[in-house]
């Protein structure tokens, strides 16, 4: 008799499974008022990350970041990025500890304190944020908090997730 029941809930299970509604593969792609929504976020996947280098590095220190997309448009869609100093005790200093450049070690400035990552035709991408560190000479260690931040437009919105919206740079 258990027996019977178990193969009877085994297949209640099967058909409740199988008569499910499939996604039209034709059909719209996301929710109505989210085609211009995208994306960003720092890999790996969480907020507690910290780059911690030699203040004599010579090589760019590399933050990857994820844009995720679904869509190929006729415009660049930017994942913004800006630097925090709030509760941290001997901050990082842009031109003193570090710069923000390209790829191939060229100062980027920023608008307003905001800094931006280009995303051509808003095509899911990784891409990377570089720092350089400048030796500087003022003694002890010195920390920044980088926070990938919305960026709201009149063609698009990106927009940052909770889990992987920040990382460290810790200068020694």
């Amino acid at each position: 008799m258990k027996k019977y029941q178990i193969l009877i809930l085994a297949l209640a299970c099967l058909t409740t499974f199988f008569s499910c509604e499939k996604d039209d593969p034709d059909g719209p792609v996301g929710a109505d008022g989210y085609d211009n929504f995208y994306y960003a976020g720092f890999l790996p996947w969480n907020n507690t990350a910290t780059a911690t280098v030699n203040r004599t590095q010579t090589d760019l220190v590399k933050f990857p970041v994820q844009f995720h997309s679904s869509f190929v448009r006729d415009y660049d869609a930017a994942a913004n990025f800006t630097f925090v100093t709030t509760g941290i005790t001997n901050p990082a200093i842009i031109g003193q500890d570090f710069n923000v450049v390209d790829k191939n070690g060229n100062v980027i400035q920023a608008s307003n304190g905001i800094y931006s990552v280009n995303f051509p035709q808003a095509k899911a991408k990784i891409d990377t944020i570089y720092l350089k560190v400048l030796n500087s000479t003022v003694p002890g260690t010195r920390r920044i908090e980088i926070n990938l931040v919305q960026n709201e437009n009149n063609q698009y919105k990106v927009g940052t997730f909770s889990q992987a919206f920040k990382r460290f740079l810790e200068v020694r």
